[in-house]
């Protein structure tokens, strides 16, 4: 089983989030402070209102603004997921703010509406407040939500919903200040609650989202986008569980994917890389948890099952045959062991390996296995003098005369503590088959070997003439 994890920068930078959020402070401080005090002068209790709705964005603004410094630091010995989901708490203590401001609002605009006051005095200076306000929000909104969107920031979008709900606001109290300019006294008072129902519904949007992220909800689509990415990955046969988390703005993708049990350590590797990408492709940001479960495939051959028991046991083999007569398997297998292991020891161990192939195919299986030393790893050896290379070179070419192999040429000959090993390559006709190409070259170097008995060893490589 095997494990890895990927985890890609964000697309926007810590500082470009910064100071968009910081440019939105002070906007927020001037819009809020003008709108305040021409509220209270002109006696207006929905411009009041949308003074105090554009304070608590300048104190959510300036929660974003420390938040998001925070937030994309990367993730340490405490926070092993990073420090994302500071976003998410920040956006939620903005929320409970909105409801508060919402329900004091309310309570002030009824007890106005049941006891009666007097209509706003109006002049221009109110509407001339209140269009640069939509302006500047406008403005604000709209260079909020591009950077939430490029960052995937919580914190940041919420900033962009809170300015483009003060748009909205700031009409509602421009047609409150016209129905009082007409005559109705109320309009003021009507304005003021429509504000507060526009903060009311945009906390509950709010919290409904931040909710779902701190509960760890998986986000729409995303499983079935993440699981379409991975299965599309040479290699992987199967995606047996995949889960999906938002932490800030990066996409935590945990995975168990089925690959074929026949493949080396380094194939299984090159798969993980590949979903790594895939997913890199398919989210921007992600850190993916890749655990690939090695399984059996339904084409697997014999051969390839009994590959795969001697590797798990750690056992070099080779030469692995097998016949079927029907009724039953015979099983032939060349098993490599340390040479100077003493021959009890060497039995055991292809004892245990036939009884792991008989637990795989049953007990009828006939196996038979031929124990043979091991080649060190890194035998010592000199090239041999020009007159021996000379001489073994005329003995191949001579055995290989008259045959269908010829042409052998880059005779090589060093000389080990166990013996010569000559290596050569000759050439063969091109329609000949593997099997009989083998046979020919197999009788060369046995012969080789009878004709020089200090040879220990003999590879020959067949190529095609050249073109």
């Amino acid at each position: 089983m095997f494990a890895h994890r990927l985890l890609n920068p964000p697309a926007m930078s810590t500082e470009h989030k910064t100071s968009v959020a910081a440019i939105s402070i002070f906007a927020s401080g001037g819009m809020a402070a003008a709108k305040f005090v021409v509220g209270i002068a002109i006696g207006s209790l929905a411009l009041i209102s949308e003074a105090l709705h554009s304070s608590i964005d300048l104190v959510a603004t300036i929660i974003t603004w420390a938040v998001v410094r925070v937030s994309d630091k990367p993730a340490d010995d405490e926070h092993h997921y990073g420090h994302g989901k500071l976003e998410s708490i920040s956006a939620l203590g903005v929320t409970a703010l909105l409801y508060v401001l919402a329900g004091g609002i309310m309570v002030e605009a009824y007890s106005r509406l049941r006891e009666g006051t007097p209509p706003p005095t109006i002049s221009a200076v109110p509407f001339v407040v209140l269009v640069i306000d939509i302006a500047v929000n406008l403005w604000r909104a709209r260079a909020l939500h591009r950077a939430a969107r490029e960052t995937r920031s919580q914190a940041l979008a919420a900033d962009a919903l809170h300015f483009a709900s003060d748009v909205m606001g700031s009409c509602a109290v421009i047609v409150g200040l016209i129905l009082a300019g007409l005559g109705f006294w109320w309009g003021d008072a009507v304005a003021a609650a429509a504000v507060a129902v526009m903060i009311a519904a945009l906390g509950l949007r709010m919290a409904g989202s931040t909710v779902q992220t701190l509960v760890d909800r998986a986000p729409e689509g995303a499983q079935d986008k993440a699981t379409a990415a991975i299965r599309g990955v040479p290699g992987v046969i199967d995606v047996e569980r995949l889960r999906v988390r938002m932490v800030g703005a990066t996409t935590f993708i945990d995975a168990i994917a089925k690959v074929p049990r026949t493949y080396p350590i380094d194939r299984v590797e090159d798969i993980k890389c590949n979903a790594q990408a895939a997913v890199a492709r398919a989210f921007g940001d992600a850190d993916l948890t890749f655990t690939a479960v090695p399984v059996a495939r339904n084409n697997e051959t014999v051969r390839d099952r009994i590959m795969v028991i001697a590797r798990n046991s750690g056992l070099a083999v080779h030469h692995v045959t097998v016949h079927d007569l029907g009724d039953k398997l015979i099983v032939g297998i060349d098993l490599e062991v340390d040479g100077a292991m003493p021959l009890v020891a060497a039995h055991d161990i292809a004892n245990t390996l036939e009884r792991n192939i008989k637990e795989e195919f049953g007990e009828d299986v006939e196996v038979d296995v031929h124990i043979e030393p091991l080649e060190p790893e890194l035998p010592f050896g000199v090239d041999v003098a020009p007159e021996r290379v000379q001489a073994i070179a005329a003995a191949l070419a001579g055995f290989a005369a008259g045959g269908e192999i010829h042409d052998v040429h880059n005779v090589r000959v060093r000389d080990t503590e166990a013996g010569e090993i000559v290596n050569f390559h000759c050439r063969a006709t091109p329609t000949m088959s593997v099997i009989r190409v083998h046979e020919q070259v197999d009788a060369i170097e046995r012969a080789l070997r009878r004709a020089f008995p200090s040879v220990k060893r003999v590879i020959g490589h067949a190529e095609p003439p050249r073109a």
